[in-house]
């Protein structure tokens, strides 16, 4: 498994699941006009601004709330690579990794700004700051990576079956 390559951008404590995606949104189906309403909630602007493996830093308890999958489809569908924060509420954290898309959880405190350019090694558990910091993460177990590296269970499961 690559590292992942993307500008941060910044999100507080407590990111719930309407803030990532409003409510408001749930009747549509199609992933690209799911993806353009990505974390609406928290900044409007948000979809225009973030380009594909920009990666979402945030607090305590990003993705607390429902447990609509739709948070993690608006956020891959937006093009994000990754989200790290200091914890996650359990059920996105689970959605996140079913879904195929890295929720890294935090040791520390992030020392970085918004729109630095950060190299994430998922094996080697580090994150590469474009000041030069590197700061570290407890590596995912192989069979999560397997999971992120195969876009999902879903699509992980076919490709063994097809084998």
């Amino acid at each position: 498994m690559g590292k992942l390559q993307g500008r941060a951008f910044i999100f507080k404590d407590n990111v719930d699941t309407d803030q990532i995606y409003p409510g408001r949104y749930l009747e549509l189906t199609d992933p690209k006009a799911i993806g353009a309403h990505a974390m609406e909630g928290a900044d409007p602007a948000f979809a225009a601004k973030v380009r594909p493996g920009d990666i979402i830093v945030a607090g305590r308890n990003f993705g607390c709330g429902s447990s609509r999958e739709h948070a993690v489809i608006t956020l891959k569908e937006a093009g994000v690579g990754a989200v790290l924060a200091l914890s996650f509420g359990r059920i996105f954290y689970r959605n996140a990794i079913n879904l195929g898309l890295p929720a890294i959880r935090l040791v520390d405190e992030p020392k970085l700004e918004e729109g630095d350019l950060l190299t994430i090694d998922l094996e080697g558990g580090t994150i590469t700051v474009s000041s030069g910091d590197v700061q570290s993460f407890v590596p995912f177990p192989p069979e999560i990576r397997e999971i992120i590296q195969g876009g999902g269970i879903i699509p992980l499961v076919k490709s063994e079956q097809q084998e």
